[in-house]
């Protein structure tokens, strides 16, 4: 079995490299690279004092559950371009990653044209942290827990669509109850979601898809919202809510298929 993977260079993208190439005979990973520094150099999102603090714990969680980023398996080919250059590459470029059995997508920027075409011929699926068609967009988990919804922290792993977040659902993972902060929380909902879907192409059952329903949406969120006064507004106040363990613990999000893992929802 062989998969591409349309990816990000973070530990927790990584992570899935690895998971993927344990069960694969070669992954081929297009990796679109930003700064491993997010808040001390600007790229994706602000420098600045406030950025600094909140990635300084994202960081952290990510170390926590991932470790730091390393080399990749020897069953793994990478083709590295620079964050928002995915779509200028020609697709003669990349053509011995074009032949995969399967097709993921993770973290990658939003992926346009010919090359869009071609993965939703091909079933790509998408992992989308977030737990859709609630929260849609960039960022889904930290609007949840800025709702003060821990609740709604996790994972969709869908058909990739030409609309953003839109594609048929194949499932959903869910991080597990146990205490952790909300930062850890959503690097354990990546882990669920990597376990789930290695498990699901392991097996390949057979799953009816689960069309989106939008009358559903709670957020649809896009890089420009998350500034410097919502992260703040976030550390002061819906990082130390009280409340969040209660939720979290008694999670019970309707419309939900959650597979491959033991987390109940």
């Amino acid at each position: 079995m062989n998969v591409t993977i349309f990816t990000s260079n973070q530990p927790r993208h990584l992570a899935l490299v690895e998971q993927i190439s344990s069960i694969a005979n070669h992954v081929f990973v297009i990796q679109e690279c930003s700064t491993i520094f997010p808040g001390q150099v600007k790229d994706f999102f602000n420098r600045s004092e406030v950025m600094q603090e909140y990635f300084s714990h994202v960081i952290k969680a990510e170390k926590t559950v991932f470790g730091l980023p390393s080399f990749s398996s020897q069953n793994v080919s990478t083709f590295p371009v620079k964050m928002g250059d995915l779509n200028l590459i020609q697709k003669e470029l990349i053509e011995p990653a074009l032949h995969s059995d399967f097709y993921i997508v993770f973290g990658s920027s939003f992926i346009k044209g010919d090359l869009c075409d071609f993965l939703i011929e091909k079933k790509a699926i998408n992992i989308h942290m977030g737990l859709s068609p609630f929260y849609r967009g960039s960022s889904c988990n930290f609007w949840a827990l800025y709702d003060g919804r821990p609740d709604y922290v996790g994972a969709t792993i869908h058909l990739l669509s030409k609309e953003l977040d839109s594609g048929d659902i194949l499932f959903h993972a869910l991080p597990p109850k146990e205490e952790a902060s909300p930062f850890v929380l959503g690097m354990l909902a990546v882990t669920s979601a990597q376990k789930s879907l290695v498990q699901y192409l392991e097996n390949l059952p057979v799953l009816d898809l689960i069309p989106q329903d939008k009358s559903l949406e709670l957020r649809y969120t896009r890089n420009r919202d998350f500034t410097d006064n919502v992260a703040k507004s976030y550390l002061n106040n819906r990082f130390l809510t009280k409340s969040y363990e209660k939720q979290l613990k008694n999670r019970k999000v309707d419309n939900l298929r959650i597979y491959g893992t033991d987390i109940e929802p």
